[in-house]
């Protein structure tokens, strides 16, 4: 077995080189994201797992200081070989050692795997447990786009084409921006679209940090769609690496009867495409069959647009301190409960 060697990274372009050479990396491992939580005021560690000289896997992990107690998340990552079990062993001797640094109950994971009988029985036999809730979006669509734009029309579904036909012969209008103070109306809207659909937005500090570290690099854009002067829909759309991202979305009451939602979705796939991306990933969708599910329809808006379901490995939590941990299992199964996720 290679001996594996764990090291702090400091270099902003090793980091993105080797990402930018796994197709299967997101923004969420990005050098990009560990800005914004440290922008928030998170602890992050950056570290790569090298063989010899060689960088053989990258992973971003951010402490969470939240009010149930400290804990370490990774989110999509690490980006390693799975099948390397000295890859393997050195990621879970590092989160160890960085949760007991950081004095963190657990360690969640959500890694970039598809949900498969080796992914479940690689972090079951690992020590892992499923956790109570996600980390991230684990079932999402996610649209190929090396397809032409009318053969991406064609596979729509024939609503979804009608209504982004309809939204151009309104005359509605896409606009974009990089400028982090339009994230003050996307928050405005997200709060009210909040409360129509009962659920918790997070805060602005949040939404404005991370859309500030993005568009900086020329990696975010903000939609809107307006007709006659009104506002209808925004969209925030992360561009990394092979993926575009539709990460957030609000709408007006009044914007609910157009389809200006569409228009947005439809321009930020065709910018993706000038991008040069692989997949454009509509996040998070409810399983098909879950129709009393209060983002229901919002899935079938996004499935809409012939993108194919990917399932990810649910978050998976390793326990570093049992008290701790069961006082977050109370806490979180209860939250989930009451937010009905």
């Amino acid at each position: 077995m290679a001996e594996v060697t764990v090291k702090n990274i400091f270099d902003q372009a090793s980091w993105e080189n080797f990402l930018a050479s796994h197709p299967e990396a997101n923004f969420l491992q990005s050098w990009y994201w560990g800005k914004f939580h440290e922008a928030l005021g998170n602890k992050i560690h950056r570290v790569g797992f090298y063989n010899g000289d060689n960088l053989a896997g990258v992973m971003l992990s951010v402490v969470e200081n939240a009010k149930r107690g400290r804990y370490l998340t990774v989110p999509a990552g690490p980006i390693i070989e799975w099948q390397d079990p000295a890859l393997v062993e050195s990621f879970i001797s590092e989160i160890k050692k960085q949760a007991a640094l950081d004095k963190c109950g657990f360690v969640r994971v959500r890694p970039q795997l598809e949900a498969n009988d080796f992914s479940k029985k690689l972090f079951q036999n690992l020590g892992f447990v499923s956790a109570p809730i996600h980390l991230h979006a684990e079932l999402t669509s996610q649209l190929d786009l090396s397809s032409s734009e009318d053969h991406l029309l064609a596979n729509m579904r024939k609503a979804t084409r009608y209504e982004i036909k309809k939204a151009l012969a309104q005359g509605i209008k896409i606009t974009t921006s990089q400028s982090p103070q339009d994230i003050k109306k996307f928050y405005d809207l997200q709060v009210l679209t909040s409360e129509r659909q009962k659920f918790v937005p997070f805060s602005y500090e949040f939404f404005y940090e991370q859309f500030r570290v993005f568009a900086q690099a020329g990696k975010a854009l903000l939609y809107s769609a307006e007709l006659d002067g009104k506002l209808l829909a925004m969209g925030f759309i992360i561009f990394y690496g092979q993926e575009a991202a539709y990460h957030y979305g609000a709408s007006t009451q009044e914007g609910r009867k157009y389809p200006g939602a569409y228009l947005i979705q439809w321009e930020a796939i065709k910018e993706a495409k000038r991008r040069g991306m692989a997949r454009y990933n509509f996040w998070g969708v409810t399983r098909e069959d879950q129709k009393d599910h209060r983002f229901y329809r919002l899935s079938i808006f996004k499935r809409g647009f012939g993108g194919k379901d990917m399932e990810y490995l649910h978050a998976q939590d390793l326990v570093v301190s049992r008290f701790r941990y069961i006082l977050n299992l109370i806490v979180e199964s209860l939250r989930k409960k009451i937010r009905h996720v």
